[in-house]
């Protein structure tokens, strides 16, 4: 199993980003998958969460609700995140991840420690 992240980058205040994560060898019917992040002298946390390939209802922190739209390219077995109106305190590096183990409600998400990609760091300059 190998969850590939991309796309981070230098962006202004109120710019786009669109992060992907290509996702090896992994069955997305029975796992759920979701963008974690790492911002500096903090605690990772979870930004958007599927429950899996057909989830309607992501999970969305409060912080990225309504500006980061969280999508998967079945046929690319690949899951995406659109950052837009992009904010100085986004800076963090982003990670992917999937677990067969998962807690998803409207305020919360929490993964099992299953597989992680590798992070991708996005810089957001005021």
């Amino acid at each position: 199993v190998q969850l590939q992240a991309s796309g981070g980058g230098l962006a202004q205040a109120e710019g786009s980003l669109r992060l992907s994560c290509e996702i090896s060898d992994l069955d997305l019917d029975r796992y759920a998958i979701g963008w974690f992040r790492r911002a500096p002298g903090n605690q990772r946390e979870a930004v958007s969460c599927l429950r899996g390939r057909d989830d309607l209802n992501p999970y969305y922190s409060a912080p990225v609700k309504g500006r980061f739209t969280v999508s998967i390219d079945n046929a690319k077995n690949t899951m995406y995140l659109q950052m837009n109106n992009l904010k100085p305190e986004d800076t963090a590096v982003y990670f992917c991840a999937a677990s067969s183990s998962s807690i998803i409600a409207r305020n919360m998400c929490v993964l099992g420690d299953e597989y992680w990609g590798q992070g991708t760091l996005v810089t957001v300059s005021s």
